[in-house]
């Protein structure tokens, strides 16, 4: 197994601990030399913040660990493609790799559904690897949705 497997399957667990809060399963942690410095699962439902996607929380545990906003030389592993919004937030935190797991058809912004990261004109360019334990990280987010639809249709 090589370093990204291992690190998605960290990512996996924080995702785990985020579906056992009811929460959509994404994890996420921050890399630096090897080292793990930020760590963060969804949470937007139980901190009621629209910002509290698994990236985000690993972005604020890793510059609170550093004492630095920008993150340069870290890399991000996440379980699901990034929004818009954690795209710009990696962007801004300088993130020099996102190694994502499955692809979000619906909201990514690694080229799901668009790609920021493609953006000449954007003054900072992180390096995209997608597809790391895809199955995985896919088949976890796709049985947490098919029990919330199964929850809702019994209602």
């Amino acid at each position: 197994m090589n370093n990204d497997e291992q690190f998605m399957r960290i990512a996996l667990e924080l995702a785990a601990q985020a579906q056992t809060a009811d929460e959509v399963p994404v994890g996420a942690l921050v890399v630096k030399a090897g080292e793990i410095i930020g760590r963060g699962f969804n949470a937007p439902i139980s901190r009621r913040d629209p910002s509290a996607h698994a990236e985000i929380l690993a972005l604020r545990d890793a510059a609170q660990h550093t004492g630095n906003y920008r993150l340069v030389d870290c890399e991000l592993f996440v379980t699901l493609e990034p929004c818009a919004m954690c795209a710009g937030a990696i962007m801004h935190a300088r993130i020099a790799r996102v190694v994502y797991g499955a692809s979000d058809l619906k909201t990514g912004a690694c080229g799901g559904v668009l790609d920021l990261f493609a953006q000449a004109r954007l003054n900072h360019h992180t390096t995209i690897s997608g597809g790391t334990l895809a199955t995985e990280c896919g088949l976890m987010l796709s049985q947490f949705f098919a029990l919330r639809r199964a929850q809702h249709a019994s209602v």
